[in-house]
């Protein structure tokens, strides 16, 4: 493995005898160090700090910042993303947009996606959080999915409290976890849910307000502000 400082005329050289390419060696910034693995591929002006690890055939999008990071083999972090104070396992990917706060294990294969922020929180292997959602102060097992949407409430006011959710549990969109929270093995929550007790395994809770339709109702209509 390879350990590159802050890059100069003679860096591109240096990486690509080792195995890495840098796209652009003008708009790679490393702030710390670096140590890659085989096959590394960083794209244009991704900020490196602290110390960082890239294994085998890691791949780093552009506009992407790493600060004190580990990253498993075969791993994509895609652009626009910030993996910070934490350690993604192999075969996973990260963004694009994707924020991994410290404090924070990701294992292997597992998706994170767009607008997905994760704070704090351990993510089983082959887990699935692909949109938009924020999993703080969660732990998560093996083959979990999570939907577009979702949220850990995870603060009471005065302090950090956990939401568990056990293997193969299935989040539909939208839910909100409101913690402290278990979320049994092979659960499914249903789409829209607020969740504020534990949810037994293998089956299925939902917890919304009755849907109601008003006849009788007409909307008012503004009248044009004049000038």
């Amino acid at each position: 493995m390879s350990k590159l400082k802050q890059p100069s005329r003679h860096l591109k050289t240096h990486v690509m005898l080792k195995g890495v390419y840098v796209h652009d060696v003008n708009n790679l910034y490393i702030r710390g160090d670096l140590q890659c693995g085989k096959g590394v591929e960083i794209d244009v002006n991704v900020i490196i700090e602290g110390n960082v690890k890239l294994g085998d055939g890691v791949k780093i999008g552009a506009h992407s910042i790493l600060r004190n990071a580990t990253i498993g083999d075969n791993t994509v972090v895609h652009p626009f993303s910030m993996v910070e104070d934490a350690m993604i396992g192999a075969n996973t990917f990260v963004g694009p947009f994707g924020r991994v706060r410290p404090g924070s294990t990701i294992g292997d294969h597992v998706q994170i996606g767009n607008f997905v922020e994760i704070k704090n929180s351990d993510i089983g292997p082959r887990s699935r959080i692909n949109h938009l959602a924020f999993l703080g102060d969660a732990t998560l097992e093996e083959n979990v999915t999570i939907g577009a949407g979702c949220i850990t409430c995870n603060h009471n006011g005065s302090g950090a409290v956990n939401t568990q959710i056990k293997a193969g549990a299935y989040i539909g969109s939208g839910c909100l976890l409101v913690a402290p929270l278990s979320i049994g093995k092979d659960a499914t929550i249903g789409a829209g849910s607020t969740i504020t007790q534990d949810a037994p395994s293998g089956k299925l809770t939902i917890a919304r307000s009755r849907q109601v339709t008003v006849t009788n109702w007409t909307r008012s209509r503004m009248g044009r502000v004049k000038k």
